[in-house]
């Protein structure tokens, strides 16, 4: 039987996620799919407008046998520390290939990529593009023999690199991505997540696209950037917060009250060095709370347990296989950095999309399907 990791956001689930697990099926007909899944906030510091529980739930209904947190203080990071704490999960899982979308679908040319950039004379490239003011992916990009621009590619990159640098026995493989990024406009059947949630600020039907269109959430914008308001204006130490570097607090300080929504705060305070995404993430981070203390945490990627959020059958028997090599979470423990911050996230996704999804974290009670 050949496991397979898989590590996704679902945000939402789309037609080309049922076409990644289809096509995983018919490739290897008697795999286990492991599935490392991030809830309420995201890689890009969007608020997800499917919850946790229902992404669990839509997962399972789509033959992914087993579905493990990927908890909040890894996923809301930089490409890097996503894809390793990401990688990390399934190597402790004992999954044996990850499989993602990719746009180029070349797997030499994505892995000489992550072998560069684990050349120390790479990183001392990109240290001097970023003292003259460029920001990290273009950083990352100019120091490269190869060139990656598409985001497929370049989270692929950061998973190759993750087992290349900790000598996983995980084979990456990849799958050609039918539909781009940036493209906010096709009709296709199969479009991106990007796409489809521009449909939905447009009020546009999306029910082509997801089957999951009735459950998702609507997100309180207005809520999010008066919360944000807030604690930028009230909090005298936004530099303690994870993400909030170089000063760029004063910087948020003076354009708060210039700005009338969260995108114009993120355009107002947006520079070469700060991207819209990283901007984005740093705001997350004040909302919740992330502080620079719990970087350890993230740093040295030993998690202290594993967290089970849902499975079949199938999954269960895989599960008490190996159960005597993972520790899984029993209790949670609001002491637990992981879990605090967990459940923070939890109860501001409870306020911004009027959810309950606070009780599903305390309850900590597997979906078996």
């Amino acid at each position: 039987m050949e496991i397979i990791g898989i590590i996704c956001e679902y945000n939402p689930f789309h037609n080309g996620h049922s076409y990644h697990i289809n096509k995983i099926k018919d490739l290897y007909p008697n795999s286990l799919i492991i599935l490392v899944l991030n809830g309420y906030f995201l890689q890009r510091g969007e608020v997800s407008i499917l919850s946790k529980e229902d992404k669990v739930k839509i997962a399972l209904d789509n033959n992914v046998d087993l579905v493990i947190e990927h908890p909040f203080v890894y996923a809301s990071n930089s490409a890097d520390i996503f894809a390793e704490s990401a990688v990390a999960i399934l190597n402790q899982m004992g999954a044996q290939k990850l499989i993602f979308g990719s746009e180029s679908n070349d797997i030499d040319y994505l892995t000489k990529s992550a072998q560069e950039q684990l050349n120390d004379k790479f990183n001392d490239k990109v240290k001097e593009y970023l003292k003259i003011g460029v920001n990290y992916p273009t950083a990352l990009n100019k120091s490269l023999s190869t060139k990656l621009n598409s985001p497929n590619d370049l989270l692929g990159v950061a998973y190759i690199k993750a087992i290349l640098k900790n000598n996983y026995k995980i084979k990456p493989i990849t799958i050609k991505r039918t539909n781009d990024y940036h493209d906010l406009l096709s009709t296709n059947e199969v479009i991106s997540a990007s796409n489809i949630r521009e449909k939905i600020n447009n009020n546009l039907n999306v029910d082509k696209y997801t089957s999951y269109a009735h459950l998702i959430k609507g997100i309180d914008n207005d809520l999010l950037f008066n919360l944000l308001k807030y604690k930028i204006i009230t909090d005298h130490n936004l530099n303690k917060y994870l993400s909030v570097d170089e000063g760029i607090e004063y910087k948020l300080i003076k354009e708060i009250n210039n700005s009338v929504n969260t995108d114009e705060l993120i355009t107002n305070v947006k520079s070469k060095r700060y991207t819209y995404n990283r901007i984005r993430r740093m705001l997350i981070h004040i909302l919740i709370g992330l502080t620079k203390d719990s970087k350890d945490s993230k740093d040295d990627l030993k998690f202290d347990y594993i967290k089970v959020l849902g499975f079949n059958e199938r999954g269960q028997k895989y599960l008490n296989k190996i159960r005597k090599d993972i520790k899984t979470i029993k209790k949670i423990d609001t002491n637990n950095l992981i879990q605090k911050y967990e459940l923070k996230a939890s109860l501001i996704y409870d306020l911004l999309t009027s959810s309950n999804t606070y009780q599903f974290e305390i309850k900590n009670i597997p979906i078996k399907k």
